[in-house]
């Protein structure tokens, strides 16, 4: 295979790898996390056959999981938004967002700050 074409394939293969991290984290918060996923293998396939069939795949499960909950009660969507949300408001905290509020305003709120140390001032 020429260098130019490994080297392009390389590139590939990082972008699209980069992208499909990217996505994977974004898909508990509310936005674009599995049409990113969905970029990503896309990049992906373009050079390699396996994330074609691994892009299919996903397509397929993506589309039956909506499929599935769209089929179920009120409460139940309810609660998968509530579960959304916990975790948004769970990790903003984990990543100090909400203590820099208390940093900016004095407001004195020790709680409000993460518990994960690399955050402490």
């Amino acid at each position: 295979m020429p260098i130019k074409k490994r080297v392009k394939r390389l590139a590939i293969g990082i972008i699209g790898g980069l992208v499909v991290i990217v996505g994977i984290i974004m898909i508990p918060y509310p936005g674009p996390g599995w049409l990113v996923v969905f970029a990503g293998l896309t990049i992906l396939a373009t050079e390699f056959e396996r994330a074609r069939k691994i892009l299919d795949y996903a397509r397929g499960k993506y589309d039956a999981w909506e499929a599935w909950l769209r089929r179920q009660n009120p409460g139940i969507q309810l609660l998968f938004g509530l579960s959304t949300t916990a975790i948004v408001i769970l990790t903003l905290w984990l990543l100090n967002a909400y203590g820099i509020f208390d940093d900016w305003f004095h407001l004195g709120w020790s709680w409000i700050h993460s518990p994960l140390p690399f955050f402490h001032r």
